[in-house]
């Protein structure tokens, strides 16, 4: 049983720093993500559409799907690794 849970606590300290990894390498998309997100939900909210018949702000979760889609496009651009990579490759 001893064994067990050192298994278990083993696994599960290997998760959490493979989520640790991934979040500090993703960091700069998951922050446009997340403001992206708020920037789309507050579109909505502050401009939004009365008729309805807008395609992406007459919902909140459209709007806010779009918006985080839209930070991180533009969040990605900023990635230095990525961008290092590109112009070696030149």
């Amino acid at each position: 049983m001893l064994q067990r849970l050192i298994k278990d606590d083993c696994i599960l300290a290997r998760s959490n720093k493979t989520m640790l990894e991934f979040i500090l390498k993703y960091k700069l998309s998951l922050i446009g993500v997340a403001l992206g997100s708020i920037a789309g939900f507050a579109y909505y909210y502050f401009v939004g559409c009365s008729s309805g018949t807008c395609a992406i702000t007459s919902k909140p979760f459209n709007s806010t799907a779009y918006g985080a889609l839209m930070g991180f496009i533009l969040f990605t651009n900023f990635d230095k690794r990525k961008n290092e990579k590109d112009h070696e490759s030149i």
